[in-house]
């Protein structure tokens, strides 16, 4: 059995701020030297040089062209690339994100000095988090989930000016009274014949009592939604995290992309509505960055719940989540789709943990 040569000399670690990690260490000559051949190939095959094919220059005509130390260079990122990886996994980083190397020694027959300088995923410091839901919770107030007499009527009167007739009426010259009273006039009548015509009702009554459980439900995901909100703050006001810069602009990335997607949608480009606004992209996305803070700090804080209390969503519902949403978005990736399928899955069954508390 051959003994591999050990990519790296011994690597030294120091925690920075904001969960970033500071690698120092070094190469032998005996690693890195060995990526001279790959290095050479890869710049022959990336430069032009007049009188010869891409790949085929001579070595010592390539060292004089680009010189000796663009290769040494070119050495020193190869090897590092490969030794980084070997260092995580043998000091047991849990680095996100790209990492920032410096070289600080290169020179031909001695080790190759450098420093790396990497995000790590924080480490979350648990309140005791059954207790602040339990708390959360029993602020819900039942009467948010009654239904009056007076919800189902406005619910009617919603639907049938929704299928109020807009014929023979000249919009651009209305007033809003006038539009809303020639809206009014034009309202189907309340009858057991119309509402037969908008679903499986049998009568008026049957419409009303079908309606009163739909707002029921509706009330019901309301104060739920509201009662997640404040687990959600009060969560993250009592968890220590110090989170990596990395994250937040992640978040910031997904905010903005939504945000433009958005914009779009209304028929205006980026560029105008922020000459409109009077605003940059930074001053905006400097507004934005409290709310990416305290998403990234609960991304943070349900994924250690989940991890402590072994929370998970089975394959076969992670296969279903990303068939839905391929099927209603073609060009979604299917590997990122099972990431982004898991993480919302995943939260979900956190929360519905937390809400069993008592």
């Amino acid at each position: 059995m051959t003994q591999t040569t050990k990519t790296y000399e011994k690597a030294s670690l120091k925690k920075l701020d904001k969960s970033r990690v500071e690698i120092t260490g070094a190469l032998p000559a005996s690693s890195w030297e060995t990526y001279r051949p790959q290095a050479l190939k890869y710049i022959n095959e990336t430069i032009t040089i007049d009188g010869f094919r891409k790949g085929m220059v001579p070595e010592n005509i390539l060292i004089a062209k680009v010189g000796q130390s663009a290769i040494l260079e070119e050495m020193a990122e190869l090897a590092l690339s490969r030794a980084y990886l070997d260092i995580l996994i043998d000091e047991k980083i849990d680095a996100i994100g790209k990492p920032e190397i410096r070289v600080t020694k290169l020179a031909p027959g001695n080790p190759l000095g450098f420093t790396a300088i990497t995000a790590v995923v924080p480490e979350v410091t648990l309140p005791d988090y059954t207790k602040i839901a339990a708390t959360e919770i029993k602020k819900s107030d039942t009467q948010d989930t009654k239904v009056f007499e007076k919800d189902i009527d406005e619910a009617i009167l919603k639907i049938r000016r929704r299928h109020a007739s807009h014929e023979n009426h000249d919009h651009d010259k209305m007033t809003q009274e006038e539009h809303d009273k020639a809206i009014d006039a034009s309202m189907p009548e309340l009858t057991d014949a119309w509402v037969k015509t908008l679903g499986d009702f049998n009568d008026i009554p049957d419409f009303r009592n079908k309606l009163s459980d739909m707002i029921k439900e509706q009330k019901i995901d309301k104060v739920k939604e509201k009662a997640r909100i404040r687990i959600s703050d009060a969560l993250a006001d009592a968890t220590t995290v110090e989170l990596p810069d990395i994250m937040v602009e992640s978040e910031l990335d997904r905010t903005q992309a939504q945000f433009t997607a958005d914009v779009e949608r209304m028929g205006v480009k980026l560029d105008d509505y922020l000459k409109h606004a009077k605003k940059t992209l930074e001053e905006i996305r400097k507004e934005w960055r409290p709310h990416a803070e305290k998403k990234a700090k609960l991304q943070l804080i349900l994924n250690e719940i989940a991890k402590k209390e072994k929370i998970s969503p089975t394959k076969k519902e992670i296969e279903e989540e990303v068939s839905h949403i391929v099927e209603h978005y073609k060009e979604a990736d299917r590997e990122r789709a099972a990431v982004y399928a898991e993480t919302v899955l995943t939260n979900e069954k956190v929360f519905e943990f937390l809400e069993q508390t008592k």
